[in-house]
């Protein structure tokens, strides 16, 4: 697949099919998410790749999108390691580039995922929940499974309503 395809195909999937992602899978989107670039390549990305249905319930209870985490069968935490930031601003869009390469892996691989960020709002009790210290500070969780059903294509602005030119 091209990028720019897997970039067109590319949905927030909410709904997965009960079956479990292969681990060589699993390695895949987090090798994406490695190879994110980042300021004086810092790498300020940590990982916690969740399957456990007991820690996916508690999760769940932390945010609205809980009936995701929970249906998922696969569900990624990122973090922003604070020991590791020299720049938040810079480090927060390094991170966003690490999950973006992970979703598109996702794509590549025939899966569904949703980068869920209410979560975020209870980013301390997910730290006491997975009983982790405060210099790692949640940025998002990425929900993965195969699709129940093939996602529609959503919208975009046209480029003249986002572009100037100078």
């Amino acid at each position: 697949m091209e990028v720019f395809e897997a970039i067109l195909k590319r949905r927030s999937v909410r709904e997965f099919l009960d079956k479990e992602v292969e681990k060589e899978k699993i390695l895949k989107i987090l090798e994406a998410g490695r190879w994110a670039p980042s300021g004086l390549n810092n790498q300020p990305w940590k990982f916690f790749v969740l399957k456990n249905q007991e820690m996916k319930k508690e999760l769940a209870k932390l945010t609205k999108y809980g009936y995701i985490i929970e249906n998922a069968p696969l569900n990624i935490l990122v973090f922003l390691d604070l020991k590791e930031s020299y720049d938040r601003t810079k480090d927060i869009m390094a991170i966003g580039a690490a999950i973006q390469n992970m979703l598109l892996e996702a794509v590549e691989l025939g899966l569904g995922a949703v980068w869920l960020g209410e979560i975020l709002k209870n980013k301390e009790k997910v730290n006491s929940l997975l009983n982790l210290h405060s210099e790692l500070e949640l940025m998002a969780v990425i929900s993965i499974g195969y699709p129940k059903a093939e996602p529609e294509m959503s919208d975009r602005k046209p480029l003249e309503e986002i572009v100037t030119w100078v």
